[in-house]
């Protein structure tokens, strides 16, 4: 069923390198064919150097610092992920605590692949059940969270995925927890 998300505005918080780029483009075609608007946070203006992997893909014009980022300006928060995406997003202290507001304002959060390491650093993963990239699965417990290994797990706010394999289901609970559904 398609969503409409009538021009709500979604934000994608990523590191100024090393997204995985499906992670980013899939979820943001998704928003801006379902009537909203996508915008690109990342901890510095300019630009964000996705990846394919490990091969260097595609630049993106970043539209904002998350550090003057306002959560009540967004209607939901994605976090792509990649691996140096996360791991460079959770030493930056701005991002964190963006990420630490999202979560806590109830508004919907959508973390794919490796983006959970951002959620732990923000410490809201406490009894809360999600996915993530296997690899994260210790971490995730450490910090107080469920994991299991399932395409798309809703818990609350929170859509998480494992993998870009995952994407089409991802995509559609992002939709449908920003419209309502």
């Amino acid at each position: 069923m398609a969503q409409d998300l009538n021009g709500a505005t979604i934000a994608f918080l990523v590191a100024n390198e090393g997204i995985e780029q499906v992670e980013l483009t899939e979820p943001w075609q998704a928003v801006e064919k379902a009537g909203g608007t996508p915008r690109l946070l990342a901890p510095k203006a300019g630009t964000a150097q996705a990846f394919d992997h490990l091969d260097k893909a595609d630049v993106f014009e970043v539209d904002g610092a998350v550090a003057e980022a306002d959560v009540s300006s967004y209607e939901a928060l994605v976090l792509p992920g990649g691996v140096a995406n996360p791991d460079a997003l959770r030493t930056d202290p701005d991002a964190v605590a963006f990420v630490r507001r999202f979560v806590e304002s109830g508004k919907p959060v959508a973390a794919i692949c490796h983006a959970p390491w951002t959620l732990i650093e923000a410490d809201v993963l406490r009894g809360r059940r999600l996915t993530s990239w296997p690899s994260l699965q210790t971490d995730i417990r450490n910090a107080g969270g469920e994991w299991v290994d399932e395409e798309v797990v809703v818990d609350g706010n929170l859509v998480t995925s494992r993998k870009p394999d995952d994407l089409p289901a991802f995509t559609d609970r992002l939709l449908s927890a920003v419209s309502g559904g």
